[in-house]
């Protein structure tokens, strides 16, 4: 094959090139939508009364590759109740520079508490903020729902959380939530509301 064969040969792709039209996307001003099932930033989900999924088992940590993913538990108390079973998640940690996106930590939980939105913006301009606390990923409270900590709702157990029995928050729960929130409840309260 002589040179000047190859050479046009090799610029063909580009003189092809040169005579299509443009795909130009004007990114920050017009936002493609993603695909249902994109992997982007990680949300830790609430039961319908306000109580966070999360039991604090630490089995998306071990899950995790990259080790972007700490998780501290603790036991949950009468006094202060974040969650229907025995733990929750105190601290929960994302570290975005090292995460990979690659959803072995929603496959590991047991209770569903991670999963993964649509939100891929994550871009920031100092490491610290890329690492994401536990209020940052807490799904936000939707209606009928009582910041925690809070009592499981009257009547019910672990088991009738996990099985989707509970669609909603108790006046006894939105009740507690707002005597916390206004520094007025005490525990003495609790028994006295279980009495009656």
């Amino acid at each position: 094959m002589s040179d000047e064969r190859r050479f046009f040969r090799g610029f063909a792709v580009s003189f092809r090139q040169m005579f299509k039209k443009p795909n130009t996307e004007f990114y920050p001003e017009e936002k493609t939508p993603t695909q249902p099932r994109f992997h982007g930033r990680h949300q830790l989900n609430r039961h319908p009364d306000g109580l966070e999924k999360c039991i604090g088992c630490e089995l998306c940590a071990w899950a995790c590759p990259a080790d972007a993913i700490f998780v501290e538990g603790a036991p949950n108390t009468d006094e202060e109740r974040f969650s229907p079973g025995e733990r929750y998640g105190r601290v929960y940690q994302i570290n975005y520079l090292r995460c990979i996106m690659c959803g072995l930590c929603i496959e590991a939980c047991p209770t569903r508490a991670l999963t993964m939105t649509n939100e891929y913006e994550l871009a920031d301009d100092s490491r610290e903020k890329l690492i994401y606390e536990k209020d940052d990923l807490l799904g936000p409270l939707l209606a009928g729902m009582a910041p925690p900590p809070h009592q499981m709702y009257p009547g019910t157990t672990e088991t009738d959380y996990y099985l989707g029995n509970v669609l909603g928050a108790a006046a006894v729960q939105s009740g507690e939530a707002e005597a916390r929130r206004l520094g007025t409840w005490n525990a003495k309260d609790l028994d006295e509301e279980v009495i009656t």
